[in-house]
């Protein structure tokens, strides 16, 4: 499938998925993020693809922001549902996806694209990264679950900090705060993240599956955290990648999952 704003790779289970509008600085507009949601939801369905990476194209920006063009002249009924149909389409969507996604912050992440960044399962920075939220300063606020992801990942006195300054962190500053699990050069992100991903898809994909929802599950209203992780766990149990995981154990190999 060919898409207008994306460069999509994959090799060895993995899949790359490049925001490509470098003028912008990858901006998202309501083109790319169906884009992104049809690429999502096609990678999420195809059982050889165990991983995907997120970035931006060019050196600048992993994704500068929204494209504040498409919404500067909205009503209060046009921009609630902007972010609503945002967040479902593809925010939530990314935090929900059974496949893991790691976001590979490439330079500038600010609003919709510290968003995008946050929604992904864990993040991985280069050193020039910049990432904020700098909705307020346009008489705004985040709209796509950043005053929701922020404070879960950072605490709320930091988040609340990031929110009201709209100023921007840096990348040695997302690390020390948990906004980013790593920082490494620039020119070795792609690079170090694939090394990640295949930590990852050595492991059960219908395992990842079920820990990432039961994760999920803690920060959502009126669900039980632990009664998921109970119901997910016994699942797991009835799975072929469960009598391959204990056996391979057992016969001192390594075991060969097939995510069923």
């Amino acid at each position: 499938m060919n898409y207008e704003n994306l460069l999509i790779t994959t090799e060895n289970n993995i899949a790359t998925i490049t925001i490509n509008r470098p003028t912008k600085l990858n901006a998202l507009n309501v083109a790319t993020i169906s884009d992104l949601n049809k690429a999502f939801k096609t990678l999420g369905k195809n059982d050889e693809i165990r991983a995907i990476i997120l970035t931006g194209s060019g050196e600048k920006a992993f994704v500068a922001g929204a494209d504040i063009s498409e919404f500067a002249h909205f009503s209060i009924e046009e921009g609630t549902q902007l972010a609503a149909e945002g967040q479902e389409k593809l925010f939530d969507f990314i935090e929900n996806l059974k496949t893991p996604v790691i976001a590979a912050v490439n330079g500038f992440a600010l609003g919709g694209g510290l968003e995008l960044a946050m929604a992904c399962h864990f993040r991985v920075a280069s050193e020039n990264a910049k990432m904020g939220l700098p909705e307020v300063s346009l008489g705004v606020i985040p709209g796509y679950g950043g005053t929701q992801r922020l404070p879960q990942l950072i605490g709320k006195g930091r988040a609340m900090e990031m929110i009201m300054t709209a100023g921007m962190v840096t990348a040695q500053d997302a690390y020390r705060t948990g906004l980013v699990n790593h920082v490494v050069p620039e020119a070795e992100l792609l690079d170090y993240c694939i090394s990640v991903a295949n930590k990852i898809i050595k492991n059960s994909p219908y395992a990842i599956g079920k820990a990432i929802k039961a994760v999920n599950a803690n920060f959502k209203e009126g669900k039980n955290g632990y009664e998921a992780e109970i119901k997910a766990f016994g699942k797991c149990f009835g799975t072929e990648d469960f009598k391959e995981g204990t056996t391979a154990f057992l016969e001192k190999r390594k075991a060969v999952f097939t995510g069923k």
